[in-house]
């Protein structure tokens, strides 16, 4: 057996508090997909992967058997109760530790409350787009502003395992990979400011790729969200030797790509998570292709989870499903020794992200 025992979720968010009906459901299952908020007429998002993971390894955690029908689910979801629900899967996820991303709006549980629903530590990852609009929401005049946002993420980092960004990577680095100069950065300010009102998401390139710059100088890991990873080759070498360690949260099929970057810069990690939990099946083959090219100590379990503690269930389960395939097809042919292939498993499932994210007492 290839075990995994304790597992380090280097990137979710919390969870729902309330109880779900099918809709609510489904519209989260179609948000962790990455598609639209409800299924086509006639159609169901539990046709999907994703949606038969759930209804292959969740049900006997809440006393029914496996495939069971998606109104059974849910239905013993409600007997339950949302809070009694969610404990039972996650205490059964086989997770120790969760690094939960903080920056998305709506009724989530924070770290502390997902932490203790699942008998857990819990970290904040604190998103940096959210944080500038806090700080712009407070701040009078562009000196001002670009003052307190540098106060606000090195403050941040304090307390925050790591940064998080979601709009960073795809717009404010989509031209230059280089930190903008003091006059573009306070021309960007000000035409931000001007025309905003409260809340107001920052788009503008310039202070995306300075909001990004700022984290790199605070030293602690900067998640970033890609499609393909390919577009941050020059990032990366711009980082390169700073101390900060860039963490690709990419997506499906574009595994290859992550894993190549990797290899080519010490400071530069790739998340394994939704590419594994949105292949469901497939996932086996998936990991393969990931460990053909990426260093080993580079790859970093996550459920990605948001709103459905299923989503921890679903990646937990399907991780250790396709690790188990993959490492023990290899240990049985020969090619690689029980032991490696246990201390390589231990690696991916949570020393990675122990060592990246200085968790030093999680188990």
């Amino acid at each position: 057996m290839i075990d995994t025992p304790h597992l380090v979720d280097q990137y979710c968010h919390g969870v729902l508090r309330t109880e779900l009906g099918l809709g609510t459901f489904e519209a989260r299952l179609g948000a962790h997909l990455g598609g639209s908020v409800l299924p086509a007429a006639g159609t169901t998002f539990f046709d999907t992967q994703t949606g038969f993971a759930v209804r292959r390894w969740c049900p006997p955690l809440l006393g029914l058997e496996p495939h069971c029908p998606p109104a059974r689910y849910l239905a013993r979801r409600r007997e339950l109760g949302a809070a009694e629900a969610g404990r039972r899967l996650l205490r059964a996820s086989g997770i120790s530790a969760y690094l939960v991303d903080t920056g998305l709006a709506g009724d989530l549980t924070p770290p502390a409350e997902l932490g203790a629903a699942g008998a857990a530590e819990a970290h904040e990852v604190v998103r940096l787009e959210p944080l500038a609009e806090r700080v712009a929401d407070a701040s009078d005049t562009v000196e001002a502003f670009l003052a307190a946002l540098a106060e606000a993420v090195h403050g941040a980092a304090g307390d925050a395992v790591a940064f998080s960004s979601a709009s960073g990577a795809r717009d404010g680095l989509a031209v230059l990979p280089e930190p903008p100069g003091p006059a573009e950065v306070r021309g960007a300010a000000g035409r931000w400011l001007a025309g905003r009102a409260a809340g107001d998401p920052v788009t503008d390139p310039v202070l995306l790729r300075h909001l990004l710059w700022i984290a790199v100088t605070a030293g602690r890991p900067l998640q970033l969200h890609t499609e393909d990873p390919a577009s941050l080759r020059g990032f990366a070498a711009a980082t390169a030797g700073l101390g900060t360690d860039l963490v690709l949260l990419h997506r499906y099929p574009h595994h290859r790509a992550a894993a190549h970057l990797t290899g080519l810069h010490p400071h530069v990690y790739a998340d394994l998570g939704p590419v594994l939990a949105h292949t469901g099946a497939r996932a086996a083959a998936v990991l393969a292709e990931v460990l053909e090219r990426a260093p080993f100590g580079k790859l970093l379990f996550s459920s990605g989870a948001q709103g459905l503690p299923e989503l921890h269930v679903v990646a937990a389960s399907t991780f250790r499903s396709a690790l188990g395939r993959v490492l023990g097809e290899w240990v049985t042919e020969g090619a690689w020794s029980r032991t490696d292939a246990r201390r390589v498993a231990a690696m991916i499932a949570a020393d990675n992200a122990k060592r990246v994210y200085r968790l030093a007492g999680s188990r």
